[in-house]
């Protein structure tokens, strides 16, 4: 049986991370920290334009009816260039959550009305889990997709209480949600909701693995570049077996990683509630990876790597900050177990 990603899906990885590479830039990133919304509103209204937010909302309801598969390796390109917008989010786990709202006949009007304000560009869903209490640019959304015990709710945004919380990244917006538990927003309970939930946390957990895959490869290769570049006492200090052996140590762990993504992802695409094994041996290896990576490559860019006019501290924080989210290395272990 062949395992290998089709030429299409190469391809589409080939335009999107081309666009991504001259659209999302350490200064464009910077200039998200001054920004009010921290939103770059012209990068977001291309990757709609790509068909990026419809990719796995099924043709049936407008969307291109791809899978996780077909989405991985956007993903991981997404992580690579450490993009601050939940796109990765928004795409893997809150549009199939609302399909799968739909597809199980529960929920309301305000389903389909949201889901088709996605596939126009017009609306935005924050999806919130126990397992986070804080949820990534909770501002800048018109919907959120919240659970309460086994319950799951959606509601419009003046139906929430945000509340700011710091980041260890400053290209994450992190808010604490509360509300107040209404059948008037209620869309799923018991089993069903329990079930929603355990779905989002391995579509969760799967989109957070493959960043950190991405922002792996980024730190690595800023570090190759870097290596190459300065020199000390004549000669690159890339040329130091010491230096190399740090870095070959990272490829290696994000190649092992990456084949136990691609077998999530897939796993994922077949049966979201039975992917818990896959997806938690993903994050647990993409999680060890990442932090390998930004330890190693800090070490090589030396103290100076940990500044704040390096470039590298960005894609740094933001490893630590996802090696978290969506439970750390600790848990998806016991999972595993």
């Amino acid at each position: 049986m062949n395992f290998t990603f089709t030429q299409d899906q190469l391809d589409f990885q080939d335009a999107i991370t081309s666009m991504l590479r001259t659209e999302v830039t350490a200064d464009s990133i910077r200039a998200r920290w001054q920004n009010s919304s921290g939103v770059d509103s012209a990068f977001m209204q291309q990757a709609h334009d790509l068909g990026l937010n419809s990719m796995l909302i099924p043709e049936s309801l407008g969307g291109l009816g791809l899978t996780a598969v077909d989405f991985i390796l956007l993903a991981e390109a997404c992580g690579e260039v450490a993009l601050p917008e939940p796109l990765v989010e928004s795409v893997m786990v809150t549009a199939p959550s609302l399909v799968d709202i739909l597809d199980q006949g529960l929920g309301n009007a305000d389903v389909q009305r949201v889901i088709d304000g996605v596939l126009a560009g017009e609306l935005r869903v924050a999806l919130g889990h126990t397992i986070n209490p804080h949820i990534n640019y909770a501002d800048s959304a018109d919907w959120f997709l919240l659970p309460d015990g086994d319950g799951v709710y959606l509601l419009p945004k003046d139906a929430v209480t945000l509340e700011a919380k710091t980041s260890v990244d400053p290209s994450r917006r992190l808010f604490s949600v509360s509300f107040a538990a209404s059948d008037a927003y209620l869309v799923a309970d018991g089993d069903a909701g329990a079930s929603l939930q355990r779905a989002s946390l391995n579509r969760g957990a799967l989109a957070s693995a493959a960043q950190l895959v991405g922002l792996s490869r980024g730190m690595l290769q800023q570090s190759v570049s870097y290596t190459s570049d300065r020199e000390q006492f004549g000669r690159a200090i890339g040329a130091n077996q010491a230096v190399k052996h740090l870095l070959a140590d990272v490829a290696v762990q994000v190649e092992y990683a990456k084949p136990v993504i691609y077998r999530a992802a897939y796993t994922v695409g077949v049966s979201p509630t039975r992917a818990d094994f896959a997806v938690s041996h993903a994050k647990s290896a993409a999680g060890r990876a990442a932090l390998m990576a930004s330890r190693h490559c800090m070490q090589v860019f030396g103290a100076m790597g940990y500044t704040w006019e390096c470039d590298l501290q960005i894609w740094a924080k933001r490893s630590w900050a996802l090696a978290r989210e969506w439970g750390d290395e600790g848990f998806h272990n016991n999972r595993i177990h």
